[in-house]
């Protein structure tokens, strides 16, 4: 039997910030809320151990250092690249340029602290 991926836990200096960026990016609900101030953010009516995994929104007062190791992809579900690319600047994420050459068929963004993370081209079905 194989694993698979249950939850994701970003480490940040403002949960509840994050977990309303995310939960709007990827339609997420909170599901739990820790008496350490983490937040669980998962898919509304099936939460942890679902087909997708949950966000923990986890804080901590390390700085950042360098580029992240890990990042997240998303791709739409019911619109194309640009009209998802204009929704996710609305909430608030930032282009970043890591690199790119400008033929790129993905978007580089950061989330409100600064987390990268990529808008795909395809648009795909959601779960």
């Amino acid at each position: 039997m194989a694993c698979r991926i249950s939850e994701l836990v970003i480490d940040c200096t403002d949960p509840g910030r994050l977990a309303a960026f995310w939960s709007e990016v990827l339609g997420y609900v909170e599901l739990l809320r820790d008496d350490d101030g983490s937040i669980e953010i998962g898919p509304p009516g099936v939460g942890f151990g679902g087909p997708l995994p949950t966000l923990v929104l986890s804080p901590s007062d390390a700085p950042r250092t360098g580029k992240l190791r890990l990042h997240i992809d998303v791709n739409a579900t019911d619109r194309d690249q640009g009209a998802e690319l204009e929704r996710l600047l609305a909430l608030g994420a930032k282009p970043v340029d890591v690199g790119q050459t400008g033929t790129e068929n993905w978007h580089v963004l950061a989330d409100p602290e600064g987390n990268e993370f990529c808008l795909l081209h395809a648009r795909i079905q959601p779960v």
